[in-house]
C-alpha cells in the first residue's frame, strides 16, 4: 500500500486514538493535502530525534500507525491544525520519492487474536491498577475509568491506557512495536506501577510541605497576635529593649579598636534583622561573646615574694626549680612593672604534682586559675574555634577559658599536652604554636571571633609525662622544667606533712584517734606502693584511715589506735612489693649494681657463671640492646687485660660465660651497668671474691675508662636502703653528690673512680690491692677523659627506659 508519510515529533499516535496535531513543515502539509484528496489515509511515524527538521528514512521508526485524517484546518500563520485518528499498526517496507512529499510503501501488521485465561486476569489487573493511577494523578479525568473499564479487547485496552501515562517516547515506541496484546498489557502494567510509586512519593512530599507551611503560617499569625496584644497593653518591645541593653554594654565595655568596630557593625546588622530569624540569633551570640571577654580587665599580682614562697612551700614539698622560677618572675615583675607571662612546661611521671602545682602558682601570684585538658584533642578547631559560617559554631577552648576566668592575666594550665593527636581535621599542636609563642600571642586570632586577642599577659603552664610526643617546634616555645619522681625520703615528708592530715580530715578522724609513726609510713611506701608520684600512697593512707574509722565507730569516738610495722598487715593485707637487700657474705661472680627507674632507685644484682664451652657469652634477664652492648664492651675489656689478670690469652675459647641479672620479667637497659658487669666477669674468671657491702654504677669503655651516669641521688638512696655502706661512682659525677641528703652521706661512703682498674682494686677481696693492676701514670694522663658530648645531659640515655 502506497501512502503519504507524516513524521511526528515527541508524540506517538496509537490505534483507536484521536489526536490534534499542529503541522508546520511544507513536506508534512503537502502529505496531509494528498491524504485528504484521496482516501484520507496517512502513515504516522515518529522521528528518532525530534530536533531534526528535515528527516530522512533513517531518522524515523519503521513501525508506526496507519491513520485517518478526520479534519484539516488552515491557520493564518501558514500552519495547519489537523485531527487524525489511529486505525491500525503498519510497517514501512520501502521509502519512495521524498522530493516534495514523504511517500512510503506500507504493509498492515496483523496482531495475534488468541486469548487465554491469563489475558483475562491481566485485563482485570490493568483496570484496577488504572483506577488507582487515576485516583493519584489529577491530570487524568475520572471519567476515563468508566470508558477504559468498558473495553474488552486487550489490544485496544493497552493502546488506550498508554496514551494517558507519562512515559518516555522510547518506551511508547517499544509498546507500539509489541504485537502480542498480552505482552503489551504486561508492559503497560509495569509502567503504571512505576508511575504510581512516583505519584505516592510526590503526594507524601506535598503533604509534608503543606504541614510545614501551615505551621509557619500559624506561628506568624500567633506572633502577630502577641504583638498586637502587647501593643494594646502598652508593653515595650522586648527586642528593642535588648538592642538598647547591648548598645549600653558596648558603650561601657573597654575593648580593642578592632573589636569595637566589629561589634558595632554586627549590632547595626542585628537592628535590621527580624528578631525571629535564625541569623539574628547567630549575630546576638557573637556580640555576647565579644562583650563577655576580659579585654582590659586584669587581676593585681601579689608581688610579696616572702608570702608567695610561704604559699608554695605550704602546698608542695621539694620542687625547688619550679618554685625558684616563680619567685624570679615575681621579683622581675616588681622591678619592671610589666612583663610577659612565662610559658612553662612541667614534664614528669604521673602523680608528682604537676597539675596541683598550677593551682598553687595561681594562689601564690593572686591570679585566677583555669585548667583545660588537652588529652584526646584531635581537632584544630578545639583550639582556634569554628568559623561562624558553620551551624552551631563556637570559640575554641582558649577563648572559653578566658571568658570563664574573667581576667586577662590568669594562670592557664594546658593539661596533658603530650596526649593530643592528629587526624584529617587538623593538628591542634600546630595551632598551639601561636598561643605559646610570646612574639605571636599578642594577636591571637580565634576563627569564631575573627578579631585579635592579647594573650601575652597570661601565664601558660603546660604539663606532660614525656617530651617525645610533643613536636620540637612546640617544645622550643616553652621553658621545660623536669619534675623527677620522688625519693622515699621525699615521699615520707609529703605523707607526714600533707597526705596523712588530708586523709584524717576526709575520714572524720583526729590526731588522738590515729597515731601513724614514720616507720609505718616508710613501710607503706616501700612494701605497698611502687610509683614515681604519691597517688597510690595517698590511697593506701586513705585505706588505713577508713579501717581505723570502722574501729572507732564500733568502739568509742575517743578510741586511740597506734599503727606499727607489725600490725600494718592487719589493715593493708600482706606486703605487695619487696625491696632488694645486699648479700651478707662475699661471693664470687656476684656484684651489686645500682639502677634508676621512674619509681626511684633499685639495686641490681649481677651474676656470672663460667662453664666449659667454646667461647660463647650468654646474657639473660630481659636485657635491652644498650645493656647487651655494655656486656660485650666489658668482655672485651677483660680480654684486653687477660695477662695482667693472670688469665691465658685464649681463655675465652675454652669456656662459656653466662651473665644473668635477676628478676627476669622486668625490662632492663642502659649503659650504667658496665662497671658492674666487668667486675662480675673478672671475679668469676679469676675466682676472686667480691665485697658484699659495696655497690657500683658507671659506664665502661673498651679501654676501661668509667663514664658518668644519671640518677645518682636515687641510686645512692637505694644502696642505703639495701644496707650498702660503700658506693663507687664515676669521677665526673662528683658534682652530683651535693644533691644527696647529708644524713645518707654520714652512713654511706661514696668513692669516685676514673678507671676500671680502680674499681677492681676497691671491689675485689685482694691480699695486696695496691699491687693489683697498677697502671702507668702516663697511660692515664694520655687517655681521653670522656667520649660523651659536652652538651648531653648525663641522665639522658637512662631516662628512656624503666630500668638501667
Amino acid at each position: 500500500m502506497r501512502l503519504p508519510l507524516l513524521p511526528l515529533r515527541d508524540i506517538i499516535v496509537f490505534p483507536h486514538m484521536v489526536v490534534p496535531l499542529f503541522v508546520g513543515r511544507q513536506k508534512s502539509i503537502k502529505a496531509l493535502e494528498e491524504a485528504v484528496a484521496n482516501k484520507r489515509l496517512i502513515f504516522l511515524s515518529t522521528q528518532r530525534d525530534a530536533k531534526v527538521n528535515d528527516p530522512v528514512a533513517d531518522d524515523m521508526y519503521p513501525i508506526g500507525t496507519i491513520g485517518n485524517v478526520v479534519q484539516l484546518l488552515r491557520l493564518p500563520d501558514g500552519t495547519v491544525k489537523v485531527l487524525v485518528e489511529g486505525k491500525k499498526r503498519g510497517r514501512v517496507t520501502k521509502h519512495l520519492d521524498q522530493t516534495d512529499i514523504f511517500w512510503a510503501e506500507v504493509e498492515d501488521i496483523v496482531e495475534p487474536q488468541s486469548r487465554s485465561s491469563e489475558t483475562d486476569v491481566l485485563i482485570r489487573t490493568v483496570n484496577s491498577t488504572f483506577e488507582n493511577y487515576v485516583r493519584l494523578n489529577k491530570k487524568v479525568p475520572p471519567e476515563m475509568i468508566m470508558s477504559v473499564s468498558s473495553i474488552d479487547d486487550p489490544s485496544r485496552l493497552a493502546d488506550t491506557i498508554i496514551a494517558h501515562l507519562g512515559v518516555k517516547i522510547e518506551d511508547k515506541q517499544t509498546l507500539l512495536e509489541a504485537l502480542d496484546p498480552a505482552v503489551r498489557l504486561e508492559k503497560v502494567l509495569g509502567f503504571m506501577r512505576s508511575e504510581i510509586e512516583i505519584l505516592e512519593v510526590e503526594r507524601r512530599i506535598r503533604g509534608r510541605v503543606k504541614k510545614q507551611m501551615e505551621k509557619t503560617q500559624k506561628e506568624y499569625y500567633l506572633n502577630e497576635q502577641m504583638r498586637a496584644i502587647q501593643k494594646e497593653l502598652g508593653e515595650k518591645d522586648e527586642f528593642k529593649n535588648e538592642i538598647q541593653e547591648l548598645e549600653e554594654k558596648i558603650r561601657q565595655k573597654k575593648m580593642s579598636i578592632e573589636a569595637k568596630d566589629k561589634v558595632e557593625k554586627e549590632l547595626k546588622k542585628l537592628k535590621m534583622m527580624s528578631p525571629m530569624s535564625a541569623e539574628a540569633t547567630v549575630v546576638r551570640n557573637y556580640i555576647d561573646w565579644l562583650l563577655s571577654l576580659p579585654w582590659y580587665e586584669f587581676t593585681e599580682d601579689k608581688l610579696d615574694i616572702q608570702d608567695a614562697e610561704l604559699v608554695l612551700e605550704e602546698d608542695h614539698y621539694g620542687l625547688e626549680k619550679v618554685k625558684e622560677r616563680i619567685l624570679e618572675y615575681l621579683a622581675v615583675q616588681s622591678l619592671v612593672g610589666q612583663l610577659r607571662g612565662p610559658i612553662l612546661c612541667f614534664v614528669g611521671p604521673p602523680g608528682v604534682g604537676k597539675t596541683s602545682l598550677g593551682k598553687s602558682i595561681a594562689r601564690a601570684t593572686g591570679r585566677k586559675f583555669i585548667r583545660v585538658s588537652l588529652g584526646g584533642v584531635r581537632d584544630e578547631a578545639e583550639i582556634r574555634g569554628h568559623r561562624r559560617t558553620y551551624i552551631g559554631a563556637m570559640p575554641g577552648k582558649l577563648v572559653h577559658g578566658m571568658k570563664k576566668a574573667g581576667s586577662g592575666n590568669p594562670v592557664f594550665l594546658l593539661d596533658e599536652i603530650d596526649k593530643m593527636s592528629t587526624d584529617f581535621r587538623g593538628d591542634p599542636s600546630s595551632a598551639l604554636m601561636e598561643v605559646l609563642d610570646p612574639e605571636q600571642n599578642t594577636t591571637f586570632n580565634d576563627h569564631y571571633l575573627d578579631v585579635d586577642y592579647d594573650l601575652s599577659k597570661v601565664m601558660f603552664i603546660c604539663t606532660a609525662n614525656t617530651l617525645e610526643r610533643i613536636p620540637r617546634p612546640l617544645q622550643d616555645r616553652m621553658e621545660i622544667i623536669r619534675i623527677p619522681g620522688y625519693t622515699e625520703w621525699e615521699k615520707l615528708h609529703i605523707a607526714k606533712k600533707y597526705l596523712l592530715k588530708k586523709q584524717r580530715e576526709a575520714n572524720g578522724l583526729t590526731e588522738s584517734n590515729l597515731d601513724c609513726p614514720d616507720s609505718v609510713l616508710m613501710a607503706v611506701i616501700r612494701f605497698y606502693t611502687r610509683e614515681s608520684g604519691v597517688r597510690n600512697l595517698e590511697r593506701e593512707i586513705g585505706t588505713l584511715c577508713r579501717k581505723v574509722a570502722v574501729e572507732v565507730v564500733k568502739k568509742d569516738r575517743s578510741t586511740h589506735i597506734r599503727l606499727t610495722t607489725k600490725n600494718l598487715s592487719k589493715y593493708l593485707g600482706p606486703e605487695r612489693f619487696r625491696i632488694g637487700k645486699a648479700d651478707q657474705e662475699d661471693k664470687i661472680g656476684v656484684v651489686t649494681g645500682l639502677a634508676w627507674t621512674d619509681m626511684g632507685g633499685e639495686i641490681l644484682a649481677t651474676e656470672v657463671t663460667v662453664l666449659p664451652g667454646k667461647g660463647r657469652l650468654t646474657v639473660t634477664g630481659k636485657i635491652g640492646d644498650v645493656m647487651q652492648e655494655s656486656a660485650q664492651a666489658a668482655m672485651s675489656y677483660v680480654r684486653s687485660r687477660a695477662e695482667e689478670l693472670g688469665l691465658e690469652k685464649d681463655f675465652y675459647q675454652k669456656i662459656d660465660i653466662h651473665l644473668h641479672i635477676p628478676e627476669g620479667a622486668i625490662p632492663k637497659d642502659g649503659p650504667s651497668a658496665g662497671v658492674t658487669i666487668a667486675t662480675s666477669l673478672v671475679s668469676a674468671l679469676t675466682k676472686t671474691f667480691v665485697r658484699h657491702d659495696i655497690a657500683m654504677t658507671g659506664e665502661v669503655t673498651l679501654r676501661g675508662r668509667v663514664l658518668p651516669i644519671g640518677g645518682l641521688k636515687e641510686k645512692v638512696l637505694a644502696a642505703h636502703r639495701a644496707g650498702i655502706t660503700h658506693v663507687l661512682i664515676p669521677e665526673e659525677n662528683a658534682k652530683d653528690i651535693q644533691d644527696i641528703p647529708a644524713t645518707i652521706l654520714k652512713v654511706v661512703k661514696i668513692e669516685t673512680v676514673g678507671h676500671m682498674d680502680e674499681v677492681l682494686r676497691k671491689a675485689l677481696v685482694l691480699e695486696n690491692p695496691e699491687q693489683f693492676l697498677v697502671k702507668v701514670a702516663t697511660e692515664l694522663a694520655q687517655a681521653p677523659v670522656s667520649i660523651r658530648p659536652v652538651d648531653a645531659p648525663s641522665n639522658e640515655v637512662e631516662d628512656r627506659d624503666p630500668l638501667s
